[in-house]
């Protein structure tokens, strides 16, 4: 008799043994939860690893204030559902009270603003592991990331003084005020994801299907219109048929014009596609390095 495991299922098993070792090693872990495809699917695997009980930990939202309405909408009704806490850390309040700075101009972001509002929610909180939906193949900066990534004191990340982990061995040790990024679902593809996605049969927010919106070009970035968004004076607001890949702030996320209305429609594309997820994304093309420096900074 064999027992042999098919891709997705040895996938979830690698996450939820992380996300199981996680709860094992920290005192006070929590899951980064963004209402994102990636951060929903960590919050479906943590409801499997620790079922019948309920998660043992909170999500954590870092609100920009800058979100699609349909992304807090699914965030509310999610937590309702699986019965957790929520715990919000806001920008507006961080810029208020002095500790980050809004950006100003037609390319004003809120996401680098995120950074000291997530530091300072966990140490509010006194969070010692935050639990992200981060995958390697997303991103270069992120294909350096160990599954149990270390942060100094100041919530910054060293990638060169990162933990061996070998055999599965993590090593959660940490000197007071530090702590640690967990990353279950780093082995993870895209493609992956939509396919745990379509057999899990897992809700998502409407914005990653197919939808008639109203978009402003943006070089070859296509950017829902919204108030927080400035426009230059050669740029037009349009309707087209999108989706989005990825979700973040309204001012940053970019479109994909796409018919794919249901999750097969939505592989085959995937399967296609020659841009990575985060190649629509505004906040990534500041610079070759963009996500790598915000990263060190204390960025997800």
């Amino acid at each position: 008799m064999s027992y042999r495991l098919e891709h997705l299922e040895e996938l979830e098993a690698e996450s939820i043994f992380v996300l199981r070792e996680a709860f094992a090693q920290f005192e006070n872990p929590c899951i980064l939860f963004s209402g994102g495809k990636d951060s929903i699917v960590v919050t479906h695997l943590a409801v499997k690893a620790f079922f019948p009980a309920k998660i043992p930990f909170p999500l954590v939202h870092i609100d920009t204030g800058h979100n699609f309405d349909e992304t807090i909408a699914f965030r509310d009704e999610l937590i309702q559902k699986i019965g957790a806490q929520l715990v919000v850390g806001s920008v507006q309040e961080a810029i208020d009270n002095g500790l980050a700075k809004d950006e100003k101009g037609i390319h004003a972001t809120r996401n680098t603003a995120q950074i000291p509002t997530l530091i300072d929610t966990i140490e509010k909180n006194k969070f010692d592991a935050a639990m992200g939906g981060a995958r390697r193949d997303e991103e270069k900066a992120r294909a350096k990331e160990r599954f149990f990534s270390h942060r100094d004191d100041f919530g910054q990340w060293d990638p060169k003084n990162q933990r061996p982990e070998l055999w599965n061995l993590f090593n959660g040790k940490k000197k007071f005020g530090e702590h640690f990024r967990v990353f279950p679902i780093s082995n993870w593809t895209e493609m992956d994801i939509w396919q745990y996605i379509k057999k899990e049969q897992i809700a998502l927010p409407s914005l990653y299907f197919s939808h008639e919106r109203e978009v402003v070009r943006r070089g070859n970035t296509i950017l829902a219109n919204s108030p927080y968004l400035t426009l230059k004076p050669n740029e037009k607001i349009t309707k087209e048929i999108v989706r989005f890949r990825t979700i973040g702030d309204l001012t940053i996320t970019g479109a994909v014009k796409s018919k794919a209305s249901k999750i097969d429609h939505i592989i085959a594309e995937v399967a296609a596609a020659r841009e990575t997820e985060r190649g629509n994304r505004a906040d990534d093309q500041r610079s070759e390095a963009a996500m790598e420096e915000r990263k060190k900074e204390g960025y997800f």
